[in-house]
């Protein structure tokens, strides 16, 4: 009896102990967040440490990727090999996402993986989603900010890399339109869309730390630290030419107020300032980043932005990830080499050339983001927030976005005779111009695409056309000519014609323009419409462009910026069912020779001024 009973005490206790175990303090939600870092970071190899601060594309990953490497993260780069297929529903996104992440928790401490997008103005990438306008024109932001991260939310993704927060002093930059303004105040205000994307930072909480609020939420990443938007003469990846001064009070201000509303993460630029590369700035990005304004959160590298910091392109991969890693980058957005990177980083740490006190720094970072996040209690997505997706309450928000965010440039030859608001009942009215029915176009870049597409059938929305047919009267006749001849335009009499041209898509480099001219035949259609009938020209551009030439021809001028899917937003304002409320959040020049030219400069000549904008009523 007595033996048994000694036997059975021996058992609980041996069971207890093992209990006991396999309690881990990290896998608790009730413990403190530092204590649950500390206790996850004293149980993981340098291995696993590495893991964490690599992220691959979605091309070169796998649940057994995930497994043997113990990659922190996964991305999906604008590119049709990078989607589940073409034309993914919410579903298969979220079945790819949650197959990679069983491979993260499948590892020995099952740490979960942290999946990234691109949803710089709207889901961009996934077919039938919300496109809203691009930055250049925005204003109803926080709004949008909620709207896109329930959108990604319901393809199972949970990292944004936006928003933007660039200072484009120079329209000659491709990437101009992923910039609010020329004016640092105004791209300050517009971090409000940072709370919308994460949610409100609770009272109370400590300046720098990352804040993402729930399952409709998600973290976000301010971008391109630091200067991005001023390049020598807007090129792309170009060198910023700026006292500290400069640096500080024009492209700084929105990251102070980034990190004050809890900011996840940060993303280094491919720039330079004064000739040193960003990725490679101590200075910049440790001492001032995250010693003098606290940052908690991790800073990630652009797309193989460590290839970057060489010339040519990836000649020192061994320096770049030295250097990198010294100037304080968190996380590595690799892509597709991800062993090169890892065995490098792995031997530069195990010979004392990295300190092991920088890579425990990044990863503590990167661990607050995802304990943050809810990513340990909750690191499957499932199917219940499919429906936000393009849902008739994003685009009536897309919609309003559109309409808020046209600018009016001219109405009429003469003041006291204005075209705008154009009658809904007329006989015959012509519609025209490449861009009034391409549904790409009017999108621009980063839509299904990292370049952005041609066409009607990239996703679903409305173009102007068709939203000008759904404007007006039934019985009034409208008439498509894409680039009519000016006899056409004469012989047929129409009361009036609406005139729809602009750039082509494109993103990054690719934008990088030094004459900013509308591409044939946006001028031709100009001249052979506006020569023979009154018009409105509605310019889909994504900066202000060469227009002097035509402003006499034309009887009015609606600045639209890039729009994205929702075209009734534009004949809402044309037709008077709301009125142009617009300002211009950038300097409309005359001629490029003025460049770069901005409010504020000694030789202040603008064609339309910053603030400007003509208003109607509804």
């Amino acid at each position: 009896m007595w033996k048994l009973l000694a036997l059975l005490i021996m058992v609980m206790s041996c069971w207890t102990s093992m209990v006991e175990a396999e309690y881990f303090k990290y896998k608790d939600p009730k413990q403190p967040m530092n204590v649950r870092i500390k206790d996850l970071m004293k149980r993981m190899t340098l291995e696993e440490k590495i893991g964490q601060m690599t992220q691959i594309d979605k091309s070169v990953a796998s649940n057994e990727v995930m497994k043997k490497y113990f990659i922190g993260s996964v991305l999906s780069i604008p590119l049709p090999i990078s989607y589940p297929a073409d034309e993914a529903s919410p579903k298969a996104w979220i079945d790819m996402v949650n197959d990679y992440q069983k491979g993260s928790l499948s590892t020995r401490l099952g740490i979960p993986m942290i999946y990234g997008i691109d949803a710089v103005h709207g889901h961009n990438d996934v077919y039938k989603a919300t496109i809203f306008p691009h930055n250049v024109g925005l204003g109803v932001t926080r709004q949008i900010g909620a709207a896109t991260a329930l959108e990604v939310r319901a393809t199972g993704i949970r990292y944004a890399f936006a928003p933007c927060i660039a200072v484009c002093r120079d329209p000659r930059w491709g990437r101009c339109y992923e910039s609010y303004s020329e004016d640092p105040k105004i791209v300050k205000l517009m971090t409000e869309i940072i709370p919308g994307l994460q949610g409100d930072i609770p009272a109370g909480s400590r300046k720098g730390v990352p804040f993402v609020g729930g399952q409709t939420k998600i973290a976000a990443c301010a971008k391109h630290y630091l200067g991005d938007g001023g390049t020598h003469e807007g090129i792309d990846q170009g060198n910023t030419i700026i006292d500290a001064k400069g640096l500080f009070s024009i492209h700084m201000p929105a990251y102070y107020d980034s990190i004050i509303k809890g900011v996840a993460t940060i993303m280094t630029s491919y720039s330079s300032w004064n000739g040193v590369k960003m990725h490679t700035n101590r200075y910049l990005v440790t001492d001032f980043l995250k010693n003098t304004l606290k940052f908690r959160g991790f800073v990630i590298s652009d797309f193989q932005g460590l290839d970057r910091i060489t010339t040519p392109i990836h000649a020192n991969y061994t320096y770049s990830i030295i250097a990198s890693m010294n100037a304080g980058i968190d996380m590595f957005m690799i892509g597709f080499n991800y062993t090169e990177f890892i065995d490098g980083l792995t031997y530069l740490v195990k010979k004392q050339f990295i300190p092991m006190s920088r890579v425990d720094d990044a990863v503590q970072r990167i661990l607050r983001v995802k304990f943050t996040m809810g990513l340990f209690e909750n690191p499957l997505a499932d199917y219940s927030m499919v429906k936000y997706l393009g849902s008739q309450e994003h685009r009536n928000l897309a919609r309003e976005a559109v309409r808020k965010t046209l600018v009016l440039l001219k109405n009429g030859k003469t003041t006291n005779k204005p075209l705008l608001p154009l009658p809904k009942k007329a006989s015959k009215i012509l519609v025209a111009g490449s861009h009034a029915d391409n549904l790409g176009y009017q999108c621009g870049g980063w839509t299904i695409g990292w370049q952005g597409v041609s066409g009607n059938n990239i996703t679903a929305g409305t173009t102007i056309l068709s939203a000008v047919k759904k404007a007006v009267d039934p019985r009034t006749h409208v008439i498509y000519n894409e680039n009519p001849s000016g006899d056409f335009v004469k012989s047929n009499k129409f009361d009036y014609a609406i005139v729809v041209v602009g750039e082509l898509p494109y993103a990054e480099t690719f934008g990088n323009s030094v004459n900013l001219t509308i591409p044939e035949p946006g001028p031709s259609t100009i001249k052979n419409v506006c020569g023979s009938v009154k018009c409105v020209v509605v310019l889909i551009t994504g900066r202000p462009v060469v227009v002097q030439p035509y402003v006499e021809t034309i009887d009015a001028l609606v600045a639209a910026w890039l729009p994205g899917t929702e075209g009734q937003g534009v004949t809402d304002a044309l037709f008077g069912d709301y009125g142009f409320t617009g300002k211009l959040a950038r300097t409309w020049f005359k001629s490029v020779d003025q460049l770069p030219m901005n409010v504020g400069d000694s030789h202040y000549d603008p064609l339309y001024p910053f603030g400007f904008g003509l208003l109607t009523k509804a």
